[in-house]
Parts: structure tokens; C-alpha cells; sequence
């Protein structure tokens, strides 16, 4: 999430189901979360409902009301039902440090060159045949450095974009793949290609369920890592449910820590705080290696950082823009992940991030993370050549 930031607010418990009679009881109150708290029911969007089936896939539906929805949906359906939540919005708060301090000292891609991204590069790899999933905003795929990067685009809102304000997937998508031969952004993997999956609007907010659908089209497309560069969801089981089983098909999902400035071991804030199998969840730093004042932290929760604050990168209209937050920190390691899948295009999710976490920068100014240091591309691929030669 950038400082462009969701600020919903974070339930610490997910509403999980109770099943009754050994399982044996299912009934439409047995499948469906309660909203319980205040943090919960803001956020809720009304009759509107994330369900998940029994197949595992997920659907958006709709009804009158919560109690018209269990009566002729739920019911009717039950049998075929595995969870129901109700959908719930999630808002993009725009922020900015306007600390130039980055593009003094580094340049406009400090970076990709403080992560060591050029030495990945002069041995021939840029991100060749991999798919990187980009469930954000718009995807601008008109920009003369996105468009040859550009696998496929898909809307989940049915709202008609205005490139002037919805930036974010743009921002996002360029770090991890702007072509540098038309233009002023290094993109990590700059030969990579994106795949979008579009739920924010305009406005900056978003469905629950959109993001849901999304995640598992980009998925369905072939994405092999997943860049989610938001947060602040509240009280969703099927959020957590979903990310379970994308981590279990070996996708690589990658997270932003948030910008709450807290400690998510005790302050959690979803999808970045359930610390799946594959899931890296990623702090922003400065240029000087130092956390950003607004990036969340947690050694068990957060597993690494990136460079987040000061980055430029591409927006709609072939123009560029520098955005602050671990929104533009968790692009960072989907691009160095491209990487090294495409050094080693039979790595798993499981090696990559176990060769990530193993190869820190691990310096002078102790980060809060788990790894407890900075991404650097360089030593990740060595790393995972120790497990694949």
C-alpha cells in the first residue's frame, strides 16, 4: 500500500465459521461471518457478498438485504456454498513525505541500483517469459514503456477509468517491468510481463470481492509471482482463504507491510499480516537504508525491505511520477523475483523466497523485519544457484 495507503481500519481477528454437529450441521447461519465490531461494519458494503464455493472458486453477489440474502440465496444454495462475508470497500488514502533526499543522493532509479538490479542484468537476465500479476488500479497499457511488457489487462470494477487519478497500478507496474529503452524508468525486470487484474477505481477505493475475483484471474493467466501493493482489509475470511490457496498452488504472493507506522506482530493489517507459506511482506526503506517513518514493521510478520520512498516510476500519459510507501517497496521484490525466475525458471515459489530472506543487506541501521535487512538481487541469485546450479 503507498503512502497512497488504504486507511480502512483492521480487525486483529478474522471472522471464522463454526460449524455445528461435527461439521454435519451446515446451515446458512454456520457459513456466514458475523460483523461483530464497529471496525468491521464501517467498512461493510451493503448487500453485497463475497462468496466462496465448495469448488473454491469465488463469486460477487447480490441481494435486498443480509437476512433476503441467507433466506433466498444462502438457503436456496447451501449445498454448493462454503463461506459467505459481506463484501467489504477499501479506500486508497493519498500521501506523500515529499522528501527529494532519494533522487539527490541515488538519482531517479536509485532502486533498482541500491538492490544490485544491474548485476542481475549483465548476466543476461531480465525477467524473460515470466508473468507478473499486478492486482492494483489501472494498468496503463499505452505507456511507451509498459506497452511491449504488457501480457494481458483485465477490469474488475465497471467504472470507465480516468488516467489522470488512477495511477497507482501504473506506478506499481513500472517498477517492476518499464521497458528502459523508451524511456527514462529502469523497471527491475524490465523484459517481464505484467498481468493486470484492475478492482480500485478511480477514487482510489475498491471491493473486497473485486480484489478476490482479480487475484485468481491473474492467476488463471498464468502469473507465477502476484504484487499486491495495498491493504487495511478488515475482518474477511475469504480474503485469507483465497491467498491460502494461490500460496498452495505455488504462486509467490508479494504484499505491502503498510504505512501505519506500527508493529503488525500486534497491530495486524490483512492480507500482509497472514504469513502464508509463499508470501513475502515487504517494509519500505530510504536511500540511506533507514525504515520510513510511516512503513509497518514486525519481525514475525514482516519478512523483509525495499527501497519505498522517493520512487519514480510510470503513470498514465507517458509521463513518470515519484510516489512514497511500501506500495512501490513490494514492486521492488516482484521485479527482483522475475529475476530470479527467469535465471531459474525452475525455481519454486518456496526457493524463491527462502534465497530472497537468506540474502540480505543486512547494514548498520537495524530493520525491524524478519530477515532483518534490505533486498539485494545480486546475493538472492546467488543464493538460489546454490540450490539450482
Amino acid at each position: 500500500m503507498s503512502k497512497n495507503t488504504f486507511a480502512s481500519s483492521v480487525c486483529v481477528t478474522l471472522g471464522l465459521v463454526f460449524l455445528t454437529g461435527c461439521n454435519s450441521g451446515k446451515t446458512a447461519d454456520s457459513v456466514t461471518s458475523q460483523n461483530t465490531s464497529d471496525a468491521c461494519t464501517s467498512a461493510v458494503m451493503a448487500n453485497r457478498y463475497v462468496v466462496q464455493w465448495e469448488d473454491g472458486t469465488y463469486s460477487v453477489e447480490y441481494g435486498k438485504s443480509d437476512s433476503d440474502f441467507k433466506k433466498n440465496f444462502t438457503e436456496k444454495k447451501l449445498a454448493l456454498i462454503k463461506h459467505v462475508d459481506s463484501d467489504h470497500r477499501i479506500q486508497l488514502k493519498i500521501q506523500k513525505t515529499n522528501d527529494v533526499t532519494a533522487q539527490v543522493a541515488g538519482g531517479l532509479n536509485w532502486g533498482p541500483d541500491k538492490v544490485e538490479a544491474p548485476s542481475v542484468w549483465s548476466q543476461g537476465f531480465h525477467g524473460e517469459n515470466v508473468l507478473v500479476g499486478v492486482v492494483d488500479g489501472m494498468v496503463d497499457a499505452t505507456h511507451q514503456q509498459l506497452a511491449a511488457n504488457i501480457s494481458s489487462v483485465q477490469q474488475f470494477n465497471s467504472e470507465t477509468n480516468d488516467p489522470a487519478r488512477n495511477k497507482h497500478g501504473s506506478h506499481v507496474s513500472g517498477i517492476i517491468a518499464a521497458d528502459p529503452t523508451s524511456g527514462p524508468v529502469e523497471g527491475i525486470a524490465p523484459k517481464a510481463k505484467i498481468v493486470g487484474g484492475q478492482f480500485i477505481a478511480n477514487d482510489g477505493g475498491g471491493s473486497l470481492g473485486d480484489a478476490i475475483i482479480a487475484m485468481n484471474s491473474v492467476a488463471s493467466r498464468g502469473a507465477k509471482i502476484i504484487n499486491m501493493s495495498w491493504g487495511g482489509a478488515p475482518c474477511v475470511q475469504n480474503l485469507k482463504s483465497a491467498l491460502e490457496q494461490l500460496s498452495n498452488k505455488g504462486i509467490l504472493l508479494v504484499t505491502a507491510a503498510g504505512n501505519e507506522g506500527t508493529n503488525s506482530d500486534y497491530s495486524p493489517s490483512y492480507p500482509a499480516a497472514f504469513n502464508l507459506m509463499n508470501q513475502l511482506n515487504i517494509a519500505a526503506t530510504t536511500v540511506d537504508d533507514f525504515m520510513i517513518y510511516f512503513s509497518n514493521r514486525g519481525f514475525r510478520t514482516v519478512n523483509i525491505a525495499a527501497p519505498g520512498v522517493g520512487i519514480f516510476s510510470t503513470i498514465p500519459g507517458n509521463q513518470t511520477e515519484s510516489m512514497d510507501g511500501t506500495s512501490m517497496a513490494a514492486p521492488m521484490v516482484s521485479g527482483v523475483a522475475a529475476l530470479l525466475l527467469s535465471a531459474r525458471p525452475a525455481a519454486t515459489a518456496g526457493q524463491i523466497k527462502t534465497a530472497i530472506l537468506n540474502s540480505v543487506d543486512v547494514g548498520t541501521n537495524a530493520l525491524q523485519v524478519g530477515s532483518h535487512g534490505r533486498i539485494n538481487a545480486r546475493k538472492a541469485l546467488i543464493e538460489l544457484e546454490k540450490v539450482l546450479p
